[in-house]
């Protein structure tokens, strides 16, 4: 599992139906049953304030260039982020972070 330390630099533009652009941070991509996920963070604007999260299914192809996907089984891959959110190794990520 890859959490916010490792990417903290990283970021992802998702792009929506209306072309709406929303610069994302990477928080953790974790695996939940069969697959892995990614959780993006958006960064300003209302969703950062609310601390909205946006979860989808991720891979990366044979030459490691990663891919995201929109999700089915989303009630699968919240409770793994949640769990994530409760284990006290991203707590402290993210207590380590603020600090700085």
């Amino acid at each position: 599992m890859s959490t916010y330390e490792d990417f903290e630099d990283d970021t992802v533009t998702l792009t929506f139906d209306d072309d709406k652009e929303v610069e994302c941070g990477i928080v953790a991509i974790f695996p939940a049953g069969e697959r892995e996920y990614i959780a993006l963070l958006p960064l300003g604007g209302e969703e950062e304030e609310n601390g909205e999260v946006y979860i989808y299914r991720y891979s990366e192809d044979a030459d490691g260039e990663p891919s995201i996907d929109n999700i089915e089984e989303y009630e699968i891959a919240s409770d793994a982020f949640d769990e994530l959110l409760d284990s006290e190794e991203l707590d402290e990520i993210l207590d380590d972070d603020d600090e700085e």
